[in-house]
């Protein structure tokens, strides 16, 4: 068995917690998710605890699926009573972001601006025209969106201009020596 599938996953007061079809739903304060379950993996509810079991042999790829479902569970639980933010800042002169309705806006260099559709369960907050903030109950759809976010304009390593997470450091490289 896993070590990190044998965890069980705390139900928080508030969270209410069902299995239809091999589909967990979870709902709180913050939203609802759900995961399909694989075929490998059950789940029981026990008192404010949820216990994820593998049903298959011992395998290595049944291991893996017992240690992800219960972290994707773990992250399920959280999203939906705290959720999770995720802070971008746009580094260069001129460049900044704004909110159109359901699309943020990033004008960063390039000739138009760059039009990007808010995915739904998502909310995202441009408190200065240098930062945004994404905030959501589904971890993975935050995390991909600010990587999305990101890509448009990675920070470059010779001015370090670009978009980078709040906290992430570029590592600057040295410009062009002449030799005279």
């Amino acid at each position: 068995m896993s070590r990190i599938g044998r965890l069980p996953v705390a139900i928080p007061s508030g969270v209410t917690v069902e299995e239809k079809d091999r589909r967990v739903t979870v709902k709180g304060p913050k939203g609802a998710l759900a995961l399909q379950l694989r075929p490998e993996i059950d789940i029981k509810v026990e008192k404010a605890q949820l216990l994820v079991q593998p049903n298959a042999e011992d395998a290595r790829q049944v291991r893996a699926y017992h240690g992800m479902t219960r972290a994707i569970l773990n992250n399920m639980m959280k999203g939906v009573t705290q959720g999770y933010l995720r802070n971008l800042e746009i580094i260069g002169v001129g460049w900044n972001a704004a909110l159109a309705g359901k699309k943020l806006m990033l004008s960063v260099g390039f000739c138009n601006p760059v039009e990007m559709p808010i995915p739904e369960g998502l909310t995202v907050e441009v408190p200065k025209p240098t930062n945004i903030s994404v905030k959501g109950a589904d971890k993975q759809l935050v995390g991909q969106f600010a990587a999305a976010v990101r890509a448009q304009r990675p920070p470059e390593p010779y001015k370090g201009k670009g978009i980078r997470y709040e906290g992430e450091y570029v590592r600057k490289k040295q410009g062009k020596s002449f030799g005279s």
